[in-house]
């Protein structure tokens, strides 16, 4: 039976005092009703990866603990504001984008977004964006590298922000396949496929990496054909079809390194044409007729 409070009310399964200490815009209860691809979506947004075997249990908890991260190093925690409003919005989490994060005429870009990301997916991002020597500059370079390399693509897009600065662009050459020709081009994860069934293409990392881990994808190569210390065939492991034997499960950087030195295309579908989801994808080159 559910109890009932002083004013008569249903008592709530998670009572008063849920919240983490010191961060009353940080609500257990709330982020515990998350669904578990939220969970998953904003983790990464906050530079935490590596989500895809974790159960929503340890999901919650490494949430709380990235935004109880978020709001100590901000000055004030989650009082961010000179007339002490809330910083985060009415789901009760920290704001991804607070005020005057933002790089001046891109809103997209958000420095504090870029500034929580890793080491290793600052490289990868770099590279996505042509950027490359990057083995030996610390964090904060990089940081400061992304943030460059992002405005300019901005400006050489007219300002069009995320969609222009994804690196998204399909990869052509002598041997484009007509999938690609033929394929509606996504360049970032606001992009919506025209209609279920569609045949999507694109070389954005984010894009990709969503994609994959909705379908609790891993990402894996094929044993037996690395070359040069690099991942050989690409592929992901999905858990209902059952991991296949020579698959190995590797690194998103890794994924990722191979995927842009090869030069390749990901096609891919959202949905089949009568709405369910899609697990269908196809990596091309179009610098080889074998892909």
């Amino acid at each position: 039976m559910p109890t009932r409070n002083s004013s008569g009310s249903t008592a709530t399964k998670n009572p008063p005092g849920n919240q983490t200490p010191n961060t009353p815009d940080i609500n257990e209860s709330e982020i515990a009703r998350l669904t578990v691809d939220d969970l998953r979506s904003r983790l990464r947004r906050r530079g935490v990866i590596d989500t895809a075997d974790m159960k929503k249990d340890d999901l919650v908890k490494a949430l709380i603990k990235a935004m109880k991260s978020g709001a100590s190093s901000s000055s004030g925690g989650a009082k961010s504001t000179g007339g002490g409003a809330k910083a985060g919005g009415s789901d009760g989490r920290a704001s991804d984008n607070p005020p005057g994060n933002q790089t001046p005429n891109t809103p997209d870009i958000s420095e504090s977004e870029i500034d929580r990301l890793k080491v290793d997916e600052l490289r990868a991002r770099l590279r996505s964006r042509g950027v490359t020597d990057t083995a030996d500059m610390k964090k904060d370079d990089l940081v400061k590298a992304l943030i460059k390399a992002m405005k300019g693509s901005s400006r050489a897009t007219g300002g069009s922000g995320a969609s222009g600065s994804s690196g998204g662009g399909v990869r052509t050459g002598s041997h484009t396949s007509s999938s690609v020709r033929y394929s509606q081009e996504i360049t970032s994860v606001d992009d919506e496929a025209e209609r279920p069934g569609r045949s999507l293409v694109t070389t954005d990392h984010d894009v990709i990496r969503q994609w994959a881990e909705a379908r609790k994808g891993v990402p894996c190569t094929v044993d037996g054909t690395e070359h040069d210390g690099h991942a050989g065939v690409l592929r992901f492991d999905f858990p209902a079809g059952g991991r296949e034997d020579r698959l190995r499960e590797i690194s998103w950087e890794d994924w990722f390194d191979a995927f842009d030195r090869r030069r390749l295309n990901f096609i891919y579908q959202e949905e089949r044409s009568d709405g369910k989801q899609s697990n269908f994808f196809r990596l091309e080159s179009p610098d080889r007729e074998d892909g």
